[in-house]
């Protein structure tokens, strides 16, 4: 039997498709259904432009946030911060204990340590000369809930 390996190009949903499902299919018993859901977040102007946003998903209990990004022109104004509440705060809806997220030496990963975010791992040279960090937050529990 010859196997090959395609550098798929163009429309890759069905790709993308079967290889979230095969990895689906090899979860242990133990670790229950991913309850996957996507959030994505705009901030608009009056104009209804996107000046910013964010985007992730909350699975087994976590929000992952892969980009939140504000305009140049609008950052230092809170957006950010009502961006990552406005996630953290659909992901406790959601039964999430905490969150995660990665960002670079050059970016913003002191934002994120004011927000209570914590460093749990570091990739040294990515990109070269520079760090990619991966920062972690856990919620804390409200009483009566």
């Amino acid at each position: 039997m010859e196997f090959q390996i395609i550098h798929e190009r163009g429309d890759t949903s069905e790709v993308h498709a079967a290889i979230r499902r095969g990895i689906r299919t090899a979860d242990p018993p133990d670790v229950g259904a991913r309850d996957y859901v996507p959030l994505y977040l705009s901030l608009r102007d009056g104009a209804r432009e996107i000046i910013g946003g964010l985007y992730g998903a909350t699975m087994w209990k976590w929000l992952m946030i892969e980009g939140l990004w504000v305009a140049e022109h609008q950052r230092r104004r809170g957006h950010g911060s009502r961006l990552l509440e406005a996630a953290e705060t659909f992901a406790r809806e959601h039964g999430c204990k905490g969150a995660s997220l990665g960002t670079f030496d050059f970016q913003a990963r002191e934002f994120y340590e004011r927000h209570g975010y914590r460093v749990v791992g570091e990739l040294v040279d990515f990109p070269e000369g520079h760090r990619h960090f991966e920062l972690a937050k856990r919620f804390t529990i409200e009483v009566g809930r």
